[in-house]
């Protein structure tokens, strides 16, 4: 294990890529990364596919011999996404299998444009769950108000879920919610709930982004101030929201009976903004029972030159929220911010999910064209 990334293992935090292509699977990296520099976990999503897809040849085979099936655009972009998301699975295994199922996790996320359905969500799930096959898989659920539903009702089927795209404090909330009702629904259907597994994404540096352009509109010396600083307060106060409610009386009866912990999630921790430190989103958030998904790039950061300081969560409560509030007084509306930020989320996902598609589609074709001239 990497001497950075193992401290911050010593610390709880545990270090997920996030980042998967076919490359880094048939390649090898994968499996250094997991032996030798001590990820345990991964995390996917459409715009790491698209990109993945559109990049390399690797795909080239695969997408020919399934297109001469007759199948559609859709169908092909779900095997190939389960196929390197299966093989990661089994990548990931021995890790699985050696923390007792808390690591070792493989995420795939749900068709973007289902976001605001709830049924056709939960069908989907169901579908990856069972297309993927592995009981180190994360099914990835986006965390609007439609998605909350099928959440619970996921759980409650005793499939592992990944709720995605938080960005605000009063969604995390609903999020938590919706865990614990899935937790109950499995109990009650007699599930092993010890079986069933979450975390919650909480996504960072877009919180930055999207702030820190609405500060540098306003040119005052009070907004100059809170530039950089509200993406990892309002992650702070998401960990303190998931100490009150793990011990909360509701949390405590599940878990007396098996249930595992939905730990949050920092998502989003490359840094976009070349004055900050590149590793900022990692050591300012560190406390025991977190994940830390990271991008190639931030990974290799945080390894070379992070500076882990121990816990760097505890003791800032106050000061977090704080920052909250003089971002109202200095006139940016945290409750605007989040709200276009999950709206955007969404969008941006949909997005690259077409562009997947268009690149499927290109592929197709020019295979059509190559047996039609064959």
């Amino acid at each position: 294990m990497g001497r950075k990334l193992k401290q911050l293992a010593e610390e709880g935090v545990a270090p997920w890529l996030d980042d998967l292509s076919r490359e880094r699977l048939a390649g090898g990296d994968l499996e250094r990364l997991v032996a030798g520099e001590g990820v345990v976990g991964i995390t996917s999503n459409p715009t790491i596919f698209e990109k993945a897809i559109d990049s390399g040849a690797r795909y080239d085979a695969q997408v020919a011999g399934l297109s001469r099936r007759g199948i559609g655009v859709g169908e092909l972009a779900r095997l190939l996404t389960a196929f390197d998301v299966r093989w990661a699975c089994d990548v990931m295994r021995p890790v699985f299998e050696a923390t007792g199922g808390v690591d070792g996790r493989v995420s795939i996320e749900v068709d973007p444009r289902l976001a605001h359905d709830t049924d056709a969500t939960l069908a989907e799930a169901r579908a990856l769950w069972w297309l993927v096959d592995r009981p180190n898989l994360y099914v990835k659920i986006p965390a609007t108000e439609e998605g909350l539903g099928a959440v619970s009702g996921a759980l409650a089927e005793g499939i592992s879920i990944n709720v995605t795209l938080i960005f605000s404090l009063d969604r995390y909330g609903q999020v938590v919610t919706a865990f614990l009702e899935g937790m109950e629904g499995a109990r009650a259907a007699g599930r092993d709930l010890a079986s069933i597994a979450s975390v919650a994404s909480f996504f960072v540096s877009r919180v930055d982004t999207e702030t820190d352009n609405r500060l540098d509109k306003l040119g005052t010396s009070e907004a100059r101030a809170l530039r950089g600083r509200t993406a990892i307060a309002n992650a702070r106060l998401a960990y303190q929201h998931f100490e009150q409610a793990r011990d909360g009386a509701r949390w405590r009866a599940l878990a007396e009976e098996g249930m595992r912990p939905q730990r949050p999630l920092w998502a989003s921790t490359g840094v976009k903004d070349p004055s900050f430190d590149d590793t900022r989103y990692v050591v300012e958030l560190v406390a025991p029972d977190v994940v830390n998904t990271m991008p190639g790039q931030t990974l290799a950061a945080v390894e070379d030159h992070g500076r882990i300081r121990g816990d760097t969560i505890h003791g800032t409560y106050a000061e977090a929220q704080q920052i909250i509030d003089d971002l109202e007084v200095a006139g940016v509306s945290y409750h605007d911010v989040v709200r276009t930020l999950e709206d955007e989320g969404v969008t941006k996902f949909e997005n690259s999910w077409r562009e997947l598609f268009g690149t499927l589609e290109h592929e197709m074709h020019r295979d059509s064209r190559a047996m039609a001239g064959s």
